[in-house]
This record gives C-alpha cells, sequence and structure tokens, in this order.
C-alpha cells in the first residue's frame, strides 16, 4: 500500500524505496552472492563474467568496476549488500561512509567520534 503522505526528500541522500530495490535487484542479489568465500574467488578471477552471469546493467557494471558506492547506490544497490562487495577489497562501513562524505576515512572516524561527544 502507497503512502498518502510521503516523506520529503532529504538533500544529497537516496532513499533505498520500492523503485529502487526493483532497480538494483540484480546488483544486490549479486552482491548478497559474496556472503559464500567461492563467489567471492569467483568474481574476482573473472569480474566481467561474474557480474554478466548476474545480469548487471552497465551503469551498474561501471560502478562495479569503478568501485565507487555513490554510483553503486545511485545504481540501486543497498548498503548493507553494498558492504559485502567492499568486503573483497578489504573496505569496512567507514570506508563507504567516507566515501559517501567526500572525507577520509580519519576525516570520518574523526566526525563521528566528534558526533558522540
Amino acid at each position: 500500500m502507497a503512502s498518502s503522505n510521503p516523506l520529503p526528500p532529504i538533500p544529497g541522500t537516496t532513499p533505498f524505496d520500492a523503485e529502487q530495490a526493483k532497480k538494483g535487484y540484480a546488483l544486490n542479489k549479486m552482491c548478497f552472492s559474496f556472503n559464500s568465500a567461492d563467489n567471492r574467488a569467483a568474481f574476482l578471477k573473472d569480474e566481467e563474467a561474474y557480474m554478466h552471469q548476474y545480469g548487471l546493467n552497465e551503469a551498474q557494471a561501471a560502478a562495479i568496476r569503478a568501485r565507487n558506492v555513490l554510483q553503486l547506490i545511485a545504481a540501486g544497490g543497498n548498503a548493507y549488500y553494498l558492504a559485502k562487495f567492499a568486503g573483497i577489497f578489504g573496505l569496512d562501513m567507514q570506508d563507504i561512509g567516507a566515501q559517501q562524505t567526500g572525507m577520509t576515512k580519519e576525516q570520518f572516524k574523526a566526525k563521528l567520534v566528534a558526533a558522540g561527544k
């Protein structure tokens, strides 16, 4: 059931709603597959074939190639599934947060610490 009173947009964000979920289904399904070590290894062995296996569109594939989280979110990626992709490269949620805010990881961590005081 659609809401008759949608929330106002938040500047600089891409809400993960039903439209984004449909748009990013293949991308998120692929990223979920990275729960398996065998799938992570298969991806690293041949990224293009792995993306093709899941039916990623060109925008999604380009964002994967660029390792660009903001492009992945715009392409329908869900942050929780994208974390599985980032984990292949040793990145954590603070790395993703830093990329989203245009900060270094150290700056982002300092901002988090400051916000907690």
